[in-house]
């Protein structure tokens, strides 16, 4: 795998707001690098991205993830000109306090801002601060404007419903980790770019379709869209790293567990072959409170095995971290399997 592509698409990636629901530049980005690659990706009316590469028999494996993030909407504006947010995407309000915000005003234009609390000053609150609980309903956003009031902030064309994401915070280091938010999930998916390259310089016995969903994190980004050949569906999504998980920032995971439910045994053996004939170190996971598009497309009514693969992530809904190990091998295991 080309990694010095695959991190300077990935780096871009990072830096383009696509909060749940708020999509569209990530896609169009995604949409160029295929067009760059002579591939012509479809949308889906619900705003997904696909496009597949033909092998040269039978078969049809389709690739998911998603490129949508946690991040919010704007639930109130407050009388001191601070705003409410109302949180898209399972994460504890402790993991975006301080953090650089955008806001995305109907009008078009981007506010900058960040997220606090109430009681933010240790200084002023001393031990109430530590004290304090975050959650909704003490977490604000201060903008970076001169305002003071609800009325200023009307005046700027803040309003309730207004998109605020995250400041990913994109870095590569020395040693090849990637640090960011938003490797969930897409680190994956610039895998994808990856091995479509591959794919179109090589291909493989069975045609590989990728679906790259918009609504992931809230639960139902897979539950259309998955093309209506596909034989096998194996997600793509991080793979949480912490104490009690055999998951590495340098390893690709096979999870063959998670909230929804076990995933396919037989995938899940068919991916465990290919990484042996690989060389890979596999490692196998169970997350109890996870979930992917591949229980998404089940529930939905997806007449196909499932499977879940992906990079090792620590500290994943916070500021995240993989290492380039971690993305090779995702890639590699991939492209073994096609191949197999």
């Amino acid at each position: 795998m080309n990694l010095d592509y695959t991190l300077d698409v990935l780096v871009r990636l990072l830096a383009t707001p696509s909060p749940t629901g708020f999509t569209e530049a990530a896609v169009t980005l995604l949409e160029q690098e295929l067009q760059a690659l002579g591939v012509a990706p479809q949308r889906t009316r619900k705003g997904a991205l696909t496009w597949e590469v033909a092998g040269t028999g039978e078969g049809h494996v389709t690739f998911s993830g998603h490129v949508d993030t946690l991040g919010a909407m704007v639930k109130g504006v407050k009388d001191s000109g601070r705003l409410r947010l109302w949180p898209l995407g399972g994460y504890d309000w402790a993991t975006v306090e301080g953090e650089d915000v955008l806001v995305h005003t109907q009008a078009g234009r981007t506010l900058t801002g960040t997220v606090v609390n109430v009681r933010q000053s240790t200084h002023v609150h001393g031990a109430a601060l530590r004290e304090l609980k975050r959650d909704a309903a003490v977490m604000e956003v201060r903008l970076d404007e001169t305002v003071s009031s609800a009325r200023d902030v009307r005046a700027l064309g803040v309003q309730e419903g207004d998109f605020v994401s995250f400041d990913a915070r994109p870095r590569v280091t020395a040693s090849g980790y990637v640090k960011a938010r938003h490797l969930d999930n897409k680190a994956a998916v610039v895998v994808f770019l990856a091995v479509t390259r591959e794919l179109l310089a090589a291909p493989a016995p069975v045609t590989a379709a990728f679906h790259v969903t918009t609504y992931e994190e809230v639960g139902h980004g897979a539950a259309t869209g998955i093309p209506a050949h596909t034989d096998a569906l194996i997600a793509v999504d991080m793979a949480a790293v912490g104490d009690g998980q055999t998951s590495s920032e340098h390893r690709v995971s096979l999870c063959v567990a998670d909230g929804g439910g076990p995933y396919d045994h037989a995938l899940g053996n068919r991916l465990r072959a290919a990484a042996r004939s690989a060389g890979l170190d596999l490692r196998v996971d169970i997350y109890p409170y996870y979930a992917s598009d591949g229980t998404a497309a089940w529930r939905a009514g997806g007449d196909y095995p499932v499977a879940l693969i992906g990079p090792g992530v620590d500290a994943s809904h916070a500021y995240e971290r993989t290492h380039t190990d971690a993305l090779r091998a995702t890639g590699d295991l991939m492209v073994a399997y096609l191949r197999q």
